[in-house]
């Protein structure tokens, strides 16, 4: 690739050339981080369930393929075709959710997911960054002033999904979804007061949720105080830590993973840390946190409202999402069902955020009007 040459005119040099291949390196980092821990985590968990050892493997590598070709087709496309996709895929992930409630089957008393053959597929992971991509032209239309009631359709839009995914119910997906829109409000220029007031009506509504929703008082209750329900694979998980000190147990010599049942989704980094110390956990969060940080740097002395308010929705959503898996994994805040991007199993997960990141890097590329590529 790095014999392309900058006259190249074709579509592949026009992208190498424009892209942001220092985020592009560091997503391919952590996509091979991934690979290594999948290798260490699944097979114990395969083992359990009385399936070949490297079942999820096998799984999780047939989608990498496909999520790559899939990031990097979408970063092809320019901010109007970004925006269009989104507004299909939103509307398709609003129709999935709505048939997820009706058909979706219930795994520990929540119906996330539904069936595809031989797939299952988790629709509010698809809607997240279609939301960050129509709520940014929404709000940017607003700004322009020519009568577009962009602040409320995103504001419908915003109430609807989180409705719906109470109504899973997946709270923590409504935080998620939550922080990108207070995120691009604030960016968008929301009076101070409006701010508090979303702020404050955030707050009320996560107390709702704990007053109206036994699984988050329990997870809540168990985050605050240990001895007030089953805490098990917190309490491992941080063993996993301390066991693994600063350089780790060396490579499949972590015991983590034997014990607690989903370590190969919610508590990879847990594995991470028993088997390769706190060094190569310090590793990943500063590969997410380069990632997060290069995306906003890039939209300096961009002009363009809705790429401004659409890249920094998409950098929320997945720098949060990181940081509720790894903060969750060491106690930090309370257990919630998430991934952590790239890394962690899943097929729905790992192909949205070959979407959202792919849109990300469509619209942080450098245009003419901004200068050279950097």
């Amino acid at each position: 690739m790095t014999a392309i040459s900058r006259t190249d005119t074709s579509v592949l040099g026009r992208w190498w050339w424009t892209v942001d291949r220092w985020a592009l390196a560091a997503i391919a980092a952590i996509a091979f981080v991934g690979i290594i821990m999948i290798l260490a985590a699944s097979p114990a968990v395969a083992q359990r369930l009385n399936l070949d050892g490297f079942y999820f493997v096998r799984r999780q590598f047939a989608l990498m393929l496909p999520a790559i070709a899939l990031m990097v087709g979408v970063s092809l496309l320019n901010p109007v075709q970004v925006r269009r996709l989104a507004v299909i895929g939103l509307a398709i992930g609003i129709g999935m959710l709505l048939l997820t409630l009706l058909y979706g089957a219930e795994i520990k008393g929540a119906r996330r997911w539904i069936s595809l053959g031989s797939f299952s597929l988790q629709p509010s992971e698809f809607v997240k960054p279609c939301f960050a991509v129509v709520a940014a032209w929404m709000l940017a239309e607003q700004k322009k002033g020519e009568g577009v009631p962009g602040n409320l359709i995103a504001a419908v839009l915003f109430l609807g999904l989180v409705s719906l995914l109470l109504l899973q119910p997946d709270l923590g997906m409504a935080v998620v979804l939550s922080a990108i829109w207070f995120a691009q409000l604030f960016l968008a220029g929301l009076p101070i007061f409006w701010v508090v007031a979303l702020v404050i009506l955030g707050v009320g509504g996560i107390g709702g949720a704990y007053l109206m929703l036994p699984h988050v008082a329990s997870r809540i209750d168990r985050f605050l105080d240990k001895s007030a329900g089953d805490s098990f694979q917190v309490s491992r998980s941080l063993e996993a830590f301390r066991n693994g000190g600063l350089w780790g147990r060396g490579p499949g010599e972590g015991m983590v993973k034997d014990i607690i049942p989903d370590v190969h989704a919610d508590f990879i980094f847990a594995v991470a840390g028993e088997e390769y110390g706190l060094f190569v956990c310090l590793l990943i969060v500063g590969l997410f946190a380069f990632v997060v940080v290069r995306g906003l740097l890039r939209l300096r002395g961009d002009s363009n409202l809705f790429v401004i308010l659409a890249s920094t929705g998409l950098l929320v959503q997945f720098g949060l999402q990181a940081f509720i898996n790894m903060a969750s994994s060491m106690h930090l805040v309370p257990t919630k069902g998430m991934t952590l991007p790239f890394i962690s199993y899943g097929g729905s997960s790992l192909l949205a955020l070959a979407l959202g990141i792919g849109m990300m890097l469509a619209l942080t590329r450098r245009r003419v009007s901004q200068g050279g590529a950097a």
